[in-house]
């Protein structure tokens, strides 16, 4: 158990700038305490490498350690956890990356230790597509995995959809923000934000009073890639947080992987480029990510079940086996595919989209209603 004194110089280190979660590790290994290196003088600080005259200097100012006492007190006032590099509830997979925050602000009620995390990251200007195959996977994991928590950033498009997935199936959901406790970013959010709270938790390595500002965004990725099992890509382009956070994740030695997406499209760029250059693994259902994580399945002979809806006749449950494979058919790719005439499928597939089952789309094409 720290004593408020070391927990309020842990809290300082993480706000001098420039002084780096690498550099805030090895100063306190170097002088044993955090309350050691703001009590060391400024002419042994700048003999440790990696320490220059700033550092140095910042150090030796009381402004960090009046912050932090500062924070210390709304985060009490507001029930919100620090969580320690060194403590046993920090996350252990976060903790194996040389970058990993030396202290996380904590609200909620997940484990970060948690036997299965996956991160699901992409772009803020997600498709019907996009949206409809994010729900799908988390809603066949959760079938198999009802323990598993999903990782996201909160933000809009692909982060929140994953989000408000996970919510709706009952499992538990980490945001990694991009700033402190005192914001919600964006504010539309919030309604979410809260139920998170409840049934999981919202994550930070920034105080309280840190604004939402771009760079900060791209830091926290290294957290929402480093406290994964992996990273998957739904849609992303060539360039954006959600490729940042791949090549974090890659650096890590973290599996990432990806939904393809149609040549030319320029929201399937980016996961089309991790897939080409051999940077993440092509996935099209939750069963790839199962596969590719070589976790054993517990819910098989359910999800198996799930798979082909009761009631449907031969001919239908044919027709339904295709989009089991495929998020679209057109019409005549499922009479090829069958080898029976259109006018012997019509009537099969108006029952399946009148039952639900599948949506009609135009240019004489179906799609799996998830």
């Amino acid at each position: 158990m720290k004593t408020d004194k070391e927990l309020i110089c842990i809290i300082a280190l993480g706000m001098v700038p420039a002084i780096g979660d690498i550099n805030a590790k090895k100063l306190i290994k170097h002088l044993g305490t955090a309350e050691a290196v703001f009590n060391e003088s400024y002419r042994n600080l700048i003999l440790i490498p990696g320490i220059g005259k700033t550092i140095a200097s910042n150090l030796c100012s009381r402004e960090f350690v009046d912050k932090a006492y500062e924070e210390l007190d709304y985060i009490r006032k507001h029930d919100i956890k620090v969580i320690c590099y060194d403590e046993n509830e920090y996350p252990v997979r976060l903790k194996d990356c040389p970058d990993s925050p030396i202290l996380i602000y904590f609200k909620g009620n997940a484990n970060l230790n948690n036997q299965k995390i996956i991160s699901i990251v992409g772009t803020r200007n997600i498709t019907r597509r996009g949206k409809d195959i994010c729900e799908a996977f988390i809603k066949d994991l959760a079938i198999e995995y009802p323990e598993l928590i999903i990782t996201s950033g909160l933000a809009y498009g692909v982060d929140i959809t994953a989000h408000k997935s996970a919510l709706k199936e009952n499992l538990k959901t980490l945001a990694v923000l991009g700033h402190g406790f005192r914001t919600i970013y964006p504010s539309a959010h919030l309604a979410v934000a809260k139920q998170i709270i409840s049934q999981g938790a919202l994550i930070t390595d920034f105080p309280s009073f840190e604004a939402p500002e771009r760079n900060n965004f791209l830091k926290r990725n290294r957290i929402i890639a480093g406290i994964s099992d992996a990273t998957v890509v739904i849609e992303s382009g060539r360039k954006g947080g959600a490729m940042v956070t791949a090549d974090i994740a890659l650096s890590y030695n973290r599996e990432v992987m990806a939904v393809p997406g149609r040549p030319g499209d320029r929201l399937a760029e980016g996961c089309n480029l991790l897939i080409k250059s051999n940077r993440a693994a092509l996935i099209e259902s939750a069963g790839d990510v199962i596969y590719n994580l070589n976790w054993q399945r517990i819910h098989s002979e359910e999800k198996q079940k799930k798979l082909f809806p009761e009631n449907l006749s031969p001919l239908e449950e044919e027709i339904f086996a295709l989009f089991n494979e495929h998020d679209e058919l057109a019409s005549d790719q499922i009479s090829n595919t069958l080898g029976k005439p259109l006018h012997q499928l019509s009537s099969a597939l108006l029952k399946l989209e009148f039952s639900g089952h599948i949506s009609s789309i135009p240019g004489n094409m179906y799609r799996k209603k998830i």
